[in-house]
């Protein structure tokens, strides 16, 4: 219009729409054929080197995969086959370059013969794996890409690698030969749009008839804000709080009559809060409200933030079904969670009892008001229940609510469901059962009417969930689910969420189940292989203590392989043994009973310690080979004992031990300290031999004989144990062996023992010298008869009359074997114990033979008599000889205790 008046105009001082429109256009043409060159550039490159690293890994997959190539790469000279083979395809493939590689990296090919036998420059790792390497790199050749592929043989094992690439140079060159192409077309793009541009803005300047700056504003304002928002329902509301304008969507969302603009938006019939916001102007994100039956996403903001009109522009987004599946989405979310929360605090333990419970708190604390668990009666036993549950009778297991004084069964009922009720018949098939509604009494009640009245009336359950218990087939119990606070029911969701918790924990139940019959079975068979109780023997007063390892405790827990004894020897000796297998279960339970036995059978031949130990690691060793059929074969090797010979005659004690703990000796004094035994090797490990210890131990002496299991825990060393055992047990020289038992395992005893405890204390005694006469024995005939004298005025002397004549048959035989066939100093000794024990050594190795003479033989019937006149007779051997002993019942069963 300046032009028209004849006013000089300036392009850069438009002051028309036109004139600023046709800048504006021009300048954005500019921009975008700029952007559009800068993209089509970058787009070029990135097909370029998309191109280039598809035909690099092409290039090697084919070259990998050719014939011959494993072979040559486990020729003596790779290089030689493949180099030529790999100068060949690069050249007919366009890649810079073809390299094999060994699995360390080194290049057997490259376009570069120098190059050739060095380490290759790239990540290898994910192909020697068996996967592809595409990378952009600086490479020997410049910077590339390229791909690196495997090469495997007929196993899939990878014997080497195949890389090809094309450098960057290559790849730009690519590029750059279209740089022509691109500027041409970014120029006639240019052109053609700057001169459209010219026309459109013409033909606008002629239709605005030269309107000035202040109507075109407001008439662009008002039509901007509307073409901003018009995928949503739109609303413009002046500054006197009047509607001015409302899109098509907004009349639909709110169902507006058609001639509303100039109302009041107080009276356009909506909800006052929806009223209220608009009214208002206030700046509103995505706010929801409900209209109607729509949830409406509301953003408003003012129209005079930036010099416009006074007012505000609201915008509208019907959210009702986002929102409903968004509500969906989150509660599949809430119950997926709950169900992953169910399998981390449920099944924690290999105990059936707590496994319930823990079903039971959970559900109640995420899913129910209150919630039982009924189990058969065979499955709390750890048995195989029957196929089907109907007509069982369970035993109420675990129950969790928010009250405890319900109508519900107690814990410890049992309860027979009745088959008609819809549970019963549920329990029968195997299926789960819903009462949304209890108080409708759909037959659920007929189970016990006066309880199901109490329960709805008294307590308010007004929904209930119940869900068999089922593992492998077989229902183990019923678990219900209750609702009384929280007022929603149960529904058929819920009835979805509740079975997949029940079937999670009952797999948990019968883990648990197993579990218990096969620990119940491992801790039977060990007990029937421990002692039952203390043989007769007087020379130590014991007691004993055997805990069993915990069950359940991520399988280090339950039956172990610790073991202990009291043997009876001859000559009113006693013997002492605590070993240790190492594991648990059926295995090392089985195991133990057999190097019990064992020492059973050794100690019978009265062996030392040391010999008996050393017996027994042959023993152990010998059934390590025979059981090792494969690598996996558990065998025995590891197992420990300590072995220990009291004499009360005399007060000695002799121990040896094969990789034991020390024992520990309470003096009568209260003083306390380890018995430092020579330490042997385990069981089994051969080579090596044991020695003894030989101390003198005074009456009243407390030894103490324990397993690792008493001293050593996961939170405490064996150091700090043993100082722990023998703190407790100092300076208290009046505890009996029971007492000494019980304080040991209140201070040591863990709360949860993953390992066996063996403890056994024995209390040294000494017998009255009064009871025991021993005498030198010439070696010469005649001291046969000043024996007999002599052993029969004991013998009166005791009271034992009667047993003379049987004693002096006894020890004439024995003494004139001795005189003849062994010579040197002999000795008689006369016990008085819990029977009378005579015993004749001398200084000869050779132990005599019973057998049956002939009618012929003149002599041999010597030890056949002793044997049919003795209880018991035999040999043992001492470091400078041998003993033979008898053994004959007191008369009238006396014994001395």
């Amino acid at each position: 219009m300046a032009g028209r008046y004849g006013r000089p105009r300036s392009v850069l001082r438009m002051r028309t729409v036109a004139g600023q429109v046709f800048l504006l256009q021009v300048a954005i043409v500019v921009l975008l054929v700029a952007i559009a060159v800068v993209a089509l550039v970058l787009q070029s490159r990135a097909d370029s080197e998309r191109e280039a690293l598809n035909r690099s890994i092409a290039v090697a997959e084919t070259f990998a995969a050719s014939p011959g190539i494993e072979a040559a790469l486990k020729s003596p000279n790779p290089t030689v086959v493949l180099q030529p083979l790999a100068e060949k395809a690069r050249v007919r493939s366009g890649v810079d370059f073809i390299v094999v590689l060994n699995t360390d990296g080194i290049r057997y090919t490259h376009p570069l013969p120098d190059r050739i036998g060095k380490q290759f420059v790239g990540n290898l790792k994910p192909a020697l794996a068996g996967g592809i390497v595409t990378e952009k790199i600086i490479g020997t050749i410049g910077p590339l890409v390229q791909a690196t592929v495997p090469v495997t043989d007929s196993k899939g094992k990878v014997v080497g690698l195949v890389s090809a690439g094309i450098t960057i140079e290559h790849v730009s060159g690519v590029v750059e030969d279209q740089f022509p192409l691109l500027f041409g077309a970014s120029a006639a793009v240019l052109l053609l749009t700057t001169g459209g541009t010219a026309l459109v803005t013409r033909r606008l300047r002629r239709q605005t008839h030269g309107l000035g700056p202040g109507e075109m504003t407001r008439m662009y304002e008002h039509h901007d804000a509307v073409l901003h928002a018009v995928r949503e329902g739109v609303i413009i509301v002046g500054g006197e709080g009047r509607l001015l304008l409302a899109n098509d969507e907004a009349r639909r969302l709110l169902d507006l009559p058609p001639d509303v603009e100039g109302v009041p938006v107080t009276e356009l019939g909506l909800d006052p809060v929806t009223a209220r916001l608009l009214d208002s102007g206030r700046i509103a994100n995505d706010e929801v409200y409900l209209v109607g039956e729509r949830l409406l996403a509301v953003n408003q903001r003012p129209t005079d933030q930036d010099g416009g009109p006074p007012g505000s522009v609201a915008t509208l987004r019907d959210t009702t079904e986002l929102q409903a599946l968004t509500g969906r989405a989150d509660v599949a979310r809430g119950r997926l969670k709950l169900l992953y929360d169910a399998g981390t605090e449920i099944g924690t333990t290999l105990d059936v009892v707590r496994t319930c419970e823990e079903l039971t708190q959970f559900a109640v604390a995420r899913f129910a008001d209150y919630a039982t668990v009924d189990l058969v009666e065979a499955v709390l036993r750890g048995e195989e229940p029957s196929v089907t549950g109907a007509g069982t009778e369970m035993r109420r297991t675990a129950f969790s609510g928010l009250r405890q004084d319900t109508a519900l069964y107690p814990l410890g009922e049992l309860i027979h469901f009745v088959p008609s009720t819809p549970l019963g018949n549920g329990l029968g098939s195997g299926e789960a059962v819903l009462e949304s509604d209890l108080a409708d009494f759909s037959g659920w009640q007929e189970q016990h009417p006066e309880r199901a009245g109490k329960l709805v009336d008294e307590y308010g359950l007004h929904s209930m969930i119940a869900v068999p218990l089922r593992a492998r087939g077989v229902i183990l119990g019923v678990a219900m689910f209750w609702r009384s606070e929280k007022p929603e029911p149960f529904e058929e969701e819920d009835l979805s969420v509740a079975e997949e918790l029940v079937a999670r924990a009952a797999v948990s139940v019968d883990n648990a189940r197993r579990y218990t019959r096969e620990h119940t079975m491992a801790v039977t068979l060990q007990r029937s292989l421990l002692p039952r109780g203390l043989p007769e023997q007087n020379a130590i007063d014991a007691a004993y203590r055997y805990l069993p390892a915990q069950a359940g405790l991520g399988g280090l827990g339950g039956v172990g392989g610790d073991w202990f004894d009291i043997i009876p020897l001859p000559g009113s000796r006693v013997a002492l043994v605590v070993g240790d297998v190492v594991g648990h279960g059926l295995h090392a339970a089985a195991t133990m009973g057999r190097l019990r036995t064992a020492v059973h059978n050794f100690s019978a031949l009265d062996l030392p310690p040391d010999e008996l130990l050393w017996h027994l690691d042959e023993l152990v060793a010998r059934i390590d080979q025979d059981e090792a059929v494969d690598e996996a074969e558990a065998g025995v090797t590891g197992a420990t004992c300590l072995y220990a010979i009291y004499d009360p005659v005399s007060g000695h004690c002799t121990m040896a031990r094969a990789g034991h703990l020390q024992p520990l000796l309470l003096r009568p004094d209260g003083s306390a300290e380890f018995a430092d035994v020579p330490g042997g090797p385990p069981l089994g490990l051969g080579g090596l031999p044991f020695e003894t210890l030989d101390i003198v131990l005074p009456k009243d002496t407390r030894l103490v004989l324990y397993t690792d299991g008493l001293v050593e825990d996961r939170h405490r060393d064996i150091d700090e144990g043993l100082a722990l055992l023998r703190s407790t047990l100092a300076d208290h020289p009046a505890r009996t062996p029971e007492e000494t038992c019980e304080a040991a395992l209140r201070a040591l005893l863990p709360q949860n023992p993953a390992d066996d405890i063996a403890l056994l204390v024995g209390r040294t005694r000494v017998l009255d010298s009064a009871r025991v006469a021993d005498w030198e024995v010439p070696s010469e005939p005649s001291a046969v008869s000043r024996v007999r004298a002599t052993v029969t005025g004991k013998l009166n002397e005791w009271g034992l009359a009667e047993e003379a004549f049987t004693t002096e048959l006894i020890l004439s035989e024995l003494v004139t074997n001795a005189i003849r066939y062994a010579g040197g100093p002999i000795r008689v000794r006369l016990i008085r114990d819990r029977s009378l024990i005579c015993e004749v050594s001398d200084h000869s190795s050779t132990s005599p033979h019973l057998r049956q003479a002939a009618i012929t033989d003149e002599g041999g019937r010597g030890l056949f008599l002793v044997a049919q006149f003795a209880e018991r007779w035999g040999t043992r051997y001492t470091a400078d000889g041998k003993v033979i002993w008898t053994e004959q019942p007191l008369p009238g069963g006396q014994q001395e205790a």
